[in-house]
């Protein structure tokens, strides 16, 4: 038997079936969260996920550099996941960065905090 699972950290992209595949979807991602992250006609932004929640967004500016935000914390009261999910994600976008290099990504259908941390 395996223990519980090490926390994670993943940038995913616009319309990854992840997300978009779900009609009910507060288990992984809270309601107040939709409207940064989802277009007017459905679909999802890049995302920024937490221990198998979404917890926030990314974008690439023209420059390349690889941004995120973190919209909501997990814990009671609203805190943020906490400085361990921070650099998590922070290694993950330095590591998207490195991947994507000179190529430039913009989606297709953009969502209003991909807009915000693109420009």
């Amino acid at each position: 038997m395996s223990g519980p699972a090490e926390p994670w950290a993943a940038l995913l992209p616009a319309l990854d079936p992840t997300a978009m595949a779900w009609q009910h979807r507060d288990w992984y991602l809270a309601p107040g969260l939709r409207p940064m992250l989802f277009d007017r006609s459905g679909n999802v932004g890049p995302t920024v996920w937490w221990n198998g929640r979404v917890i926030g967004g990314w974008a690439q500016r023209a420059d390349g550099e690889i941004v995120w935000r973190i919209l909501e914390g997990e814990g009671p009261g609203g805190e943020g996941p906490g400085r361990e999910a921070e650099a998590a994600i922070a290694a993950e976008a330095e590591r998207l960065g490195s991947w994507v290099g000179t190529t430039r990504v913009t989606p297709r259908f953009r969502t209003p905090l991909e807009r915000e941390l693109s420009a």
